[in-house]
């Protein structure tokens, strides 16, 4: 795969093409004006002209410009394993990503990288928090928000308005990256988004390439991972693993307010590069929990958004796989929960949902969504083995059915809805008078939703029309 070790500064004055208008598309734009470079624009379906510049289609006439440029800057949306990719390179055209470039010139000591399935973003956010309150300027950017290099961004694209940099990278950017600063962490690994990778062991290659890529030295990573274990030969020359367990009785972490045991490991892993970093004052107890005094938790990530007649509900709309609805369960030990799971179904393995659900004591009924909420349906009663179901309407209330269940386990059975507002509906009946509605979809919005954010929106809408 190639990775040419291009930086911004490289470009100024060439004739760049900026292949996929998005948010890091239109970024790379505003870069490139900084420069004095040319631009074309080219997307896969354009819309009206950015900024006064015309945006040619990638399937008519846009290819052809692409490779008359000296470079392409990509969107990370845009696969590698593309047949456009081969074209460019038989061209000899560079083709980079923005946050490669940005890199490529970076103070890397400076910088860390953190990814991972799921987990990355708190992590990210936690990490940057923890060093501003240590009493230094930090950019907290990449896949969770501005890329480092546009310069639109809050003091962005210059080195010297920040002391460090945490940037979150997706798989998706991860195989754009030249270069890696020496400290990389990894929060978690899961199968996804594998149409996009194609398969799920490139995947596993390409999520974790930041960790091995030239100036890579150490990784941090999840130690309670067993996928991550088995991919050790993956995470680079060094590795240093993090548990829940790890410095017990430790409560530094005590203000963030984080729910939940991989939430601990988060924090831990956070510090442990803080400390890898070399910033000072993370070593230290009690200026760390100074610092982290005052967090604010990222939405839709087991965020309450309401309390009626008793019941809790807590918006998980950034779970889109099962790993993070595993670990949202696990976050209320004891509780009894409705649990809203569905959404776009991207044909990842539900049986890791249904092993985690019947382990659960506490009682747990799930309310599940299209389009991926029949086959989840399907993959619980091929191990509950229940009596067959009917899809309810909106008004009806579901039926407990601990019975279903094999003896020992607390799952009490499963319901198909039509959309979230009846799952709210039926959940806030099942779980009163003290139990928790946890919407954690394990599955995407696309389809039903602009994205998570719209979700959990609709879902505390759903949640403030209920009687009280």
């Amino acid at each position: 795969m190639s990775r040419p070790k291009l930086s911004w500064s490289d470009l100024a004055g060439a004739r760049v093409g900026i292949w996929g208008l998005g948010r890091e598309g239109q970024a790379s734009l505003r870069k490139l004006a900084t420069l004095g470079a040319e631009p074309v624009l080219v997307d896969d379906r354009p819309a009206d002209p950015v900024d006064g510049h015309q945006v040619l289609v990638t399937a008519d006439g846009g290819l052809a410009a692409l490779e008359a440029c000296d470079a392409v800057v990509k969107t990370p949306g845009m696969s590698r394993s593309r047949p456009e990719m081969a074209r460019l390179a038989a061209a000899g055209v560079p083709v980079a990503g923005g946050l490669g470039l940005w890199l490529a010139e970076a103070d890397l000591r400076r910088v860390l990288v953190v990814t991972g399935t799921k987990g990355k973003s708190t992590t990210s956010s936690v990490t940057g928090h923890l060093i501003r309150g240590l009493g230094y300027r930090c950019m907290v950017g990449g896949n969770i928000g501005a890329p480092p290099y546009d310069p639109d961004a809050a003091r962005g694209g210059e080195h010297s308005d920040f002391d460090y940099w945490v940037i979150e990278v997706s798989s998706y950017q991860a195989t754009d990256l030249p270069c890696s600063p020496p400290v990389v962490a990894v929060t978690s690994l899961h199968p996804d988004h594998l149409d996009w990778h194609g398969g799920v062991e490139q995947y596993y290659r390409d999520k974790l390439s930041a960790c091995s890529q030239p100036g890579a030295e150490l990784t941090v990573a999840n130690g309670d991972s067993d996928l991550l274990r088995e991919h050790a030969s993956l995470l680079g020359p060094r590795v240093e693993w993090v548990s829940e367990h790890d410095d017990p009785g430790s409560d530094w972490m005590t203000p963030l307010g984080l729910p939940g045991r991989h939430n601990r490991r988060n924090a831990l892993i956070a510090r442990r590069c803080l400390v890898a970093m070399d910033v000072p004052g993370a070593a230290d107890d009690g200026r760390l929990r100074a610092a982290a005094v005052g967090y604010q938790s990222l939405p839709s990530r087991l965020t309450t958004v309401g309390e009626v007649a008793g019941v809790t509900f807590v918006d998980d709309s950034l779970a889109t796989n099962v790993l993070p609805t595993l670990a949202a369960l696990d976050a209320f030990p004891g509780r009894r929960i409705a649990l809203i799971v569905g959404g776009h179904d991207r044909g990842i393995d539900y049986a890791p949902l249904a092993a985690g659900l019947l382990a659960r004591e506490a009682p747990t009924y799930v309310l599940t969504l299209p389009d991926s909420g029949p086959r989840i349906r399907a993959t619980l009663e091929s191990v509950t083995k229940p009596a067959p179901t009917t899809t309810p309407t909106p008004a009806v209330t579901p039926t407990p059915a601990a019975s279903m269940a094999p003896p020992g386990t607390g799952f009490a059975g499963v319901t198909d809805c039509p959309d979230l507002a009846a799952a709210v509906a039926a959940g806030f009946r099942w779980a009163q008078p003290d139990g928790l509605v946890l919407l954690s979809p394990a599955a995407p919005s696309f389809g039903h939703f602009k994205d998570y954010r719209d979700r959990g929106e609709a879902f505390a809408r759903a949640v403030r029309a209920l009687p009280t």
